[in-house]
């Protein structure tokens, strides 16, 4: 059996000015565009009801790209919030690729990069 040892602290890197922020929690303006929340309560009950998602395209054979906004910063250890995702489903679900991102602009090129690989990998199995 092989140990494992973990530092006595894990690292941490110092936030930049990109949210003016420490929160993990976040909802989205009227223009889609992330705001820091303080209020987890808050936060929960409008999470509750927020349409989070920014693109989703189902594809031939079962395929699906589904990008939504997470509201919650996946970034544990980084600068800037991932707060945006792209999942790439097989048929029954499985996930295929994941990719996160800190704005809806580099979400929906995410979510247009996804598609792109998706259609040069049929297109090559159609050849």
């Amino acid at each position: 059996m092989r140990s494992v040892s973990f530092p006595a602290q894990l690292p941490t890197a110092p936030r930049t000015d990109f949210t003016k922020s420490m929160s993990y929690y976040y909802t989205l303006d009227e223009n889609g565009n992330p705001v820091p929340v303080s209020d987890v309560l808050a936060w929960a009950r409008r999470y509750e009801t927020a349409d989070r998602v920014v693109a989703r395209d189902e594809l031939p054979g079962g395929m699906l790209v589904s990008t939504l906004f997470l509201g919650l910063d996946h970034n544990f250890f980084g600068d800037r919030p991932l707060l945006f995702e792209t999942m790439v489903f097989a048929g029954d679900f499985d996930d295929l690729d994941c990719e996160r991102y800190s704005t809806r602009d580099e979400a929906l090129a995410g979510h247009a990069r996804a598609l792109a690989r998706l259609e040069e990998i049929r297109a090559k199995a159609r050849s």
